[in-house]
């Protein structure tokens, strides 16, 4: 193309409606970038001569600008065949650069030698002959919108004219490529977005997003190119990331150990703004793990947009691009249409794993219920008052009293010496009752000492004392909307006494420490081996509490008074523990038989039950005999020199105290002092056989 003299005639005449009519031609579906600048090219040559034409647009970040329409003569070759009227992907060149900088805040650049020129040395491929140029700001109303320029292949082709001139042009072209790159932009977020339709097609097909990540991101690419999507969720409360997935390159694995804090993007992102990075490799932090990763994959263009689940920032989007200056603000406004249909399949995911859960829940719970009500039929079997063996009318009477209280709510005194049973007629009365579907916590009074009593029943706070390093719930709390069951309540210490005595009264206590008042929702049933009575009249036993606790008293005589109660037991005792210890068919010898009936039972059931299990442990053959049994025999006191033998009352006629003395004299001699095999012998735990010596005031001098 020939150099044309400059004219001083204005763009007034037949060159700008020309230029009028290819702009207006412009505004049709089929507009080509291309063609609209053959025609205003033409007209304009008159005006401003030149071999190529160009006008870029400027992006609404201002970093970065597209090209809107350019036209040249043979040779030129084109910049780009992406320009900002392509609805699919739009080119896009760095506008913060010395040249470029300086046109968008207003100036001109008019250049007689592109290639003296330093700021051209990035575009020096481009250029392809041309030697000189103008370039002045495009103007929409105020603000500048992008850029005209005409270069030409003649040194000093432009002077003071063409500046003016194409000024002129800058301001007139503006608004019409203003209207222009909004209709075509508008039309490539429309064209983008009903790409999407496929997403909710795949999102129909399964529950769990994460499996079918794959198939969403090529129903995304269409719409939004990337090398690599991911998804990010950030923890509730905390700075902490989880890497829900992502389809393309894979990122560094170590990313899912991050937090938002090795993301210079990401509180950006939290805050509910979308961010664009057009070169991580210069706009990243390379001190934050997380940046260094994404660039360590070898993306250089990035898009983050936020995914609001309800109210919060749960997530992020997050699309990478190998090519720098990749994404804009279409990309965004599709993005965030991506991010809420993610965020559409992930809450609904999330439902389901919640529902799967409670149903999950819900099958446990009512497994667990039907385990408890099976737990319950079997205790209550196991325990109920048909289960107790006996048939002499003493003990028959004793079970029927327990079984009339049983359904009331009041509180039950069992007496009884030690080992008749009186914790299983408490278990018994308590599964026979309206409380049998709450907890029975029994507490052995006389395996505490007073000082750990109390903490145990009523609980304590934490720092109430030496060791008390956490709150812990007593008894009474323990055994809410139950049953409590203190054995040996005769043990209790007068304080305890005291305190015990309050919530009976009050219904009502407080923790070791405490301030905080506490209901006490239980029903009490006690036991002891004492005469409650003497205890009383010695002052050992507040008479306020006796009543309390009295209001029913259920008294179980002791083997010795049951008749052949003894054999009956034996016989269950002998067959119950030869299936445990893998034994035939054993019996009880004719000796054996005659032993258990004339022997006191100073140890009742549970000595009956030690001795039966000694004989099975000895016996090789199918009977077992009284040797076996191994019953230790009451001891005798000797009669002075020259006096005679004083008659030894029956074992039936003795007192309860003296016989139950002379059998634990007996076993510690047996022993020769140890306590533990005493116990063992007289069928009594170590803190019970303790409590005798104390009452006996019995003095062991070795173990």
């Amino acid at each position: 193309m020939d150099s044309a003299t400059p004219t001083s005639r204005t763009p007034t005449e037949p060159g700008l409606l020309v230029c009028l009519a290819a702009i207006g031609r412009a505004l049709e579906a089929d507009f080509q970038p291309r063609a609209f600048l053959d025609d205003f090219s033409t007209a304009l040559q008159s005006l401003v001569p030149h071999h190529r034409l160009r006008i870029g647009y400027l992006a609404d970040d201002r970093r970065t600008f597209s090209v809107f329409a350019e036209h040249g003569g043979p040779g030129v070759v084109p910049t780009t065949d992406r320009y900002t009227t392509n609805l699919q992907r739009v080119a896009r060149f760095p506008a913060t650069d010395a040249l470029f900088g300086q046109l968008f805040v207003g100036g001109i650049v008019c250049v007689p030698e592109m290639s003296a020129d330093v700021r051209f040395e990035p575009y020096r491929d481009s250029l392809r002959g041309l030697r000189s140029t103008i370039m002045v700001p495009l103007v929409a109303g105020s603000r500048i919108i992008g850029y005209v320029s005409a270069a030409s292949r003649e040194l000093g082709a432009f002077g003071a004219i063409h500046v003016e001139r194409m000024r002129s042009l800058g301001c007139l072209l503006g608004p019409f490529v203003e209207v222009i790159a909004g209709l075509y932009r508008e039309r490539r977020r429309r064209a983008s977005v009903d790409l999407l339709t496929g997403i909710t097609d795949v999102l129909g097909t399964t529950l769990d997003v994460r499996e079918i990540l794959t198939p969403l991101g090529e129903a995304v690419r269409p719409a939004v190119d990337f090398d690599t999507m991911g998804i990010v969720l950030f923890k509730p409360g905390s700075v902490d990331i989880a890497l829900f997935g992502t389809v393309g390159d894979a990122p560094d694995p170590s990313v899912r150990d991050h937090t938002t804090r090795d993301y210079s993007v990401a509180e950006a992102v939290r805050t509910g703004h979308p961010v664009v990075v057009d070169d991580m490799e210069t706009e990243l932090d390379r001190r934050c793990a997380g940046d260094r990763a994404l660039i360590a994959v070898g993306l250089r263009a990035g898009l983050w947009v936020p995914m609001h689940f309800g109210d919060e920032v749960g997530g992020t989007l997050f699309f990478g691009k190998r090519e720098p200056r990749w994404y804009d603000s279409v990309d965004i406004e599709v993005a965030t249409v991506v991010a809420s249909r993610m965020v559409l399949g992930i809450q609904h995911q999330r439902l389901a794993e919640e529902q799967r859960r409670l149903a999950s829940v819900e099958r446990r719970a009512q497994s667990l219920e039907q385990s408890l009500k099976t737990a319950r039929s079997e205790l209550h079997q196991r325990y109920g008052f048909e289960q107790m063996i006996g048939r002499s009318p003493v003990f028959r009477e004793a079970l029927t009293r327990a079984a009339q209280v049983a359904r009331a709510e009041t509180t039950v005194l069992i007496t009884g010496e030690s080992g008749t049973g009186k914790e299983l007629v408490a278990r018994a009365i308590h599964y026979s009752s309206a409380r049998a579907d709450g907890p029975l916590v029994a507490v052995n009074c006389a395996a505490l000492p007073d000082t750990l009593l109390e903490s145990e029943l009523f609980g304590h706070e934490r720092g109430a004392f030496t060791g008390a390093d956490r709150q812990k719930p007593g008894r009474f709390e323990l055994a809410a909307h139950g049953t409590l069951f203190l054995d040996e309540i005769g043990e209790l210490s007068a304080a305890v006494q005291v305190k015990l005595l309050r919530v009976l009264q009050e219904r009502e206590f407080q923790r070791v420490g405490g301030t905080a008042t506490l209901k006490a929702d239980v029903r009490l049933i006690t036991a002891t081996n004492r005469d409650l009575v003497a205890e009383m009249t010695a002052g050992r036993f507040r008479n306020d509490l006796f009543y309390r606790l009295g209001v029913f008293n259920v008294h179980l005589p002791p083997l010795r008074e049951r008749g052949d109660d003894v054999l009956l037991l034996a016989d269950t005792f002998i067959r119950t523990l030869a299936v445990k210890m893998g034994k035939g068919d054993i019996a009880l010898s004719r000796d054996a038989l005659e032993l258990l009936r004339r022997h006191p039972w100073p140890g009742n059931i549970r000595e009956l039950q030690n001795a039966i299990e000694r004989g099975l442990i000895t016996c090789d053959g199918t009977l077992v005999t009284a040797a076996q049994l191994a019953i230790p025999k009451l001891r005798e006191e000797p009669t002075a020199p020259g006096q005679p033998e004083p008659a030894r009352p029956a074992p039936e006629s003795m007192a309860l105290d003296d016989l139950e003395r002379k059998a634990i004299v007996d076993a510690l001699q047996r022993t020769h002092g140890h306590k533990a095999r005493a116990a063992t012998l007289l069928g009594l735990t170590r803190f019970q056989l303790y409590t005798r010596l104390k009452r006996y005031q019995i003095e062991v001098s070795s173990e």
